[in-house]
């Protein structure tokens, strides 16, 4: 039996399967707008530390970095391994494709952190990677933030580096996990993104990392509650009929 309302003239009248479908539309349209709107705020969250970590520059005396914030800028002094290097592929700059260079830092307390020194675009087939070579021999001070390392959407995208001898290693989202292995010692949980004043790097045109930014996802919470809004209004006025005389 359909749920009906009767207003003189007219009848409101919906089988209880559109009033079902209706109601679960509605329900789905306002928890995918939440869904985004949550996900604003955390952008935001995450922009205002990313500007918090530029204001201050922390010197480290070790190379623990798990107890600083992420983004956080951080001093520190360490010997490059120009030998040991990894070229994170499938990274792409004012729309070229090119590798992030990953160049390991030893530090004196016997702690290893990865710096990544910037972009470089590709020049030739990936069998063939760009010179990365770096002469940077004893201790130096390095400046950078610290940041996780980049992450892709769908498992297909992550490739660790190959084993072998050869270096350097292309890799394609790797995990600390996977690049640790593959140098064989342990690393610091994030990587270091090497200051645009620093000598020895790339492109380093650095901003948060995040994809879509927050006015997006702003703009996509108020189209789901439109949609919630716009099932409802199409729900009430399709089941209008006016009854004869």
């Amino acid at each position: 039996m359909p749920l009906t309302v009767k207003f003189g003239r007219f009848v409101w009248s919906a089988s209880w399967l559109l009033t079902v479908a209706t109601l679960v539309a509605v329900v789905l349209f306002v928890r995918l707008g939440f869904w985004q709107w949550h996900r604003a705020q955390e952008k935001q969250a995450l922009q205002r530390q990313f500007d918090a970590g530029g204001r201050q520059v922390v010197s480290l005396a070790s190379g623990s970095t798990d107890r600083l914030p992420r983004y956080a800028q951080v001093r520190i002094d360490g010997s490059y391994d120009s030998a040991h290097q990894f070229l994170l592929d499938n990274l792409s700059h004012d729309g070229r494709a090119g590798f992030e260079v990953l160049t390991p830092l030893h530090l004196h307390d016997g702690h290893t952190l990865l710096v990544n020194r910037g972009w470089l675009p590709m020049t030739g087939p990936r069998s063939q990677p760009p010179d990365v070579s770096l002469v940077a021999s004893g201790e130096r001070a390095v400046t950078g933030r610290l940041d996780n390392l980049p992450v892709v959407g769908i498992s297909l995208g992550h490739v660790p580096p190959p084993s072998g001898p050869t270096w350097p290693k292309l890799a394609s989202f790797p995990t600390m996990a996977d690049l640790s292995t593959s140098l064989g010692v342990p690393l610091e949980t994030r990587q270091l993104l090497l200051d645009a004043g620093e000598p020895f790097g790339f492109v380093r045109a650095w901003q948060l990392n995040s994809g879509f930014g927050p006015g997006r996802h702003l703009s996509y919470a108020v189209q789901w509650w439109g949609f919630a809004a716009l099932a409802v209004v199409l729900y009430g006025y399709l089941n209008w009929q006016r009854r004869p005389r």
